[in-house]
């Protein structure tokens, strides 16, 4: 969106495409990475990396990675709701009837205005500013919203 936006082209600026799932009935790595395998396949003439992630398994590891304990996620919208910023805080799908159905529980405004503002939820001041302070450099045009704000 901040290429449209800015005027740059598709790509640029875009180190991976997430998508994420949710499977409560396996958490297991081998199925997870089944899924990623699966992805692997399906999205193999996409140049950007797609990063497949079941989030009913994100507190088996974010400990290890990140220093902070997670309770499980409930659901897909209940991970969203703790991604870093109000304009990461974003998902989208297809309906069973073709319809796309977005969630953005701080709604679109901060997206469509390339405001960057911190949801505290779950990360840290400096994960904050490491990830506005790269984001910034890639489009100057963002406006961050400081931490204290």
């Amino acid at each position: 969106m901040w290429n449209e936006l800015t005027g740059r082209e598709q790509g640029y600026g875009i180190s991976d495409i997430d998508i994420i799932y949710y499977d409560g009935h396996d958490l297991s790595y081998a199925a997870e990475d089944r899924m990623i395998a699966n992805g692997r396949e399906l999205f193999a003439g996409i140049s950007i990396p797609v990063d497949i992630k079941n989030q009913a398994r994100v507190h088996l590891w974010y400990r290890d990675k990140f220093g902070v304990e997670l309770a499980p996620y409930a659901s897909l919208e209940d991970a969203i709701n703790s991604w870093p910023t109000t304009v990461t805080s974003l998902g989208a799908r297809l309906s069973s009837e073709g319809k796309w159905l977005v969630y953005a529980p701080f709604g679109l405004h901060d997206l469509f205005h390339l405001i960057l503002r911190p949801n505290k939820a779950l990360i840290s001041e400096d994960v904050y500013l490491n990830k506005t302070r790269k984001w910034k450099s890639k489009w100057p045009e963002l406006t961050v919203v400081p931490w204290g704000q």
